[in-house]
């Protein structure tokens, strides 16, 4: 729709370069005017104001003049018309499409908020688009927003640092929250206003310098990311245990069918009557051919290889290793 106006609107400029343009060569060569005056006259003949001539037209002058007058009638006309739809149509499609966005937002629930789509925010939401997460994404620059705004990018245009703006976006009902601004001053902003409205709200937040971890989980964030020490601690681990690494690093859990060598599982899809049972009675591995390598109690406490006679409580989360294929078998058989 957008190319179609603009088609229409570079036609109606070109018609009225045109028209401009033969005016004054008809007025400079037809009439002998000098360059100023035959500017001047095609300008007072297009518009129609009803100035008079700079020199008495002959006959030939004002038959060249009269056909300039219908034909500019009409371009222009044309012109204003095209440039008044495309404005119109534009402000409607943005208030239909904002209206429509709002709509959606509001019957989210346990949704993901990015706040801020630079290169971490982009990352982030590949990675929600993989394991198909709602999110709802908070970003103040309006060109980003109209170039990427789509059925399953739903923006909420605005400083992430204001609460009008994160409760637009339904902070009150959403699961997560990401700030990945590049400022960590603004993400420590963010961190206050989402945790005071929403003390449930898991926060992940960005972070730059090491003086500001401290800082957001003071004011909130559950965990607090900083991808400029990750990157480094990744590179000298390359040196020091590559084989490790490398084997870590194809262990993906990017949300691809044929990728995924990690999954995790609650307690409620392993233990579907709601019996605490021990982890050698659910026959995972005879089941799915995964093999257990992580428990997390429900206090948020880790235990890596857990033994066999571990009971799992309400409320854990098994961690699971297997082959693409054996991960699908594994969330086929307890509908992950």
């Amino acid at each position: 729709m957008r190319h179609f106006f603009q088609k229409k609107i570079y036609l109606a400029l070109s018609l009225l370069l045109f028209v401009v343009l033969a005016g004054v060569m008809g007025f400079r060569f037809l009439s002998n005017y000098s360059w100023v005056d035959a500017i001047y006259m095609t300008v007072i003949t297009i518009t129609t104001v009803g100035y008079g001539e700079v020199q008495p037209l002959d006959a030939g002058d004002k038959l060249f003049t009269s056909i300039l007058i219908v034909s500019s009638i009409f371009i222009v006309g044309y012109a204003i018309s095209v440039v008044t739809e495309y404005i119109l149509q534009k402000n409607n499609i943005g208030n239909l499409r904002e209206k429509r966005v709002y709509k959606r937002i509001a019957n989210m629930k346990n949704h993901v908020i990015v706040c801020g789509y630079g290169r971490n925010g982009k990352q982030a939401v590949e990675k929600l688009l993989d394991y198909n997460e709602p999110f709802v994404i908070i970003e103040k620059d309006h060109e980003v927003v109209d170039r990427f705004m789509s059925e399953e990018m739903l923006f909420v245009e605005g400083n992430a640092s204001e609460d009008d703006i994160l409760k637009e976006a339904g902070v009150e009902r959403a699961s997560a929250l990401i700030c990945a601004l590049p400022s960590d001053a603004d993400n420590l902003f963010i961190v206050l206003s989402a945790r005071q409205i929403n003390s449930e709200l898991k926060i992940i937040s960005r972070a730059t310098e090491e003086t500001s971890y401290k800082k957001l989980k003071l004011a909130g964030a559950n965990n607090v990311i900083m991808p400029d020490k990750i990157g480094g601690d990744h590179m000298a681990s390359l040196v020091v245990v590559p084989d490790l690494v490398e084997f870590l690093d194809n262990l993906s859990v990017s949300g691809e069918n044929d990728s995924i060598n990690v999954e995790q599982v609650p307690f409620e899809k392993i233990c579907k009557n709601g019996q605490e049972q021990a982890i050698m009675d659910l026959d995972v591995r005879k089941n799915t051919g995964c093999s257990i390598i992580g428990y997390k109690r429900p206090n948020g406490e880790y235990i890596v290889n857990p033994e066999p006679s571990l009971i799992l409580k309400k409320g854990s989360k098994l961690i699971l290793i297997g082959r693409s294929n054996q991960i699908e078998k594994l969330k086929d058989f307890y509908q992950v």
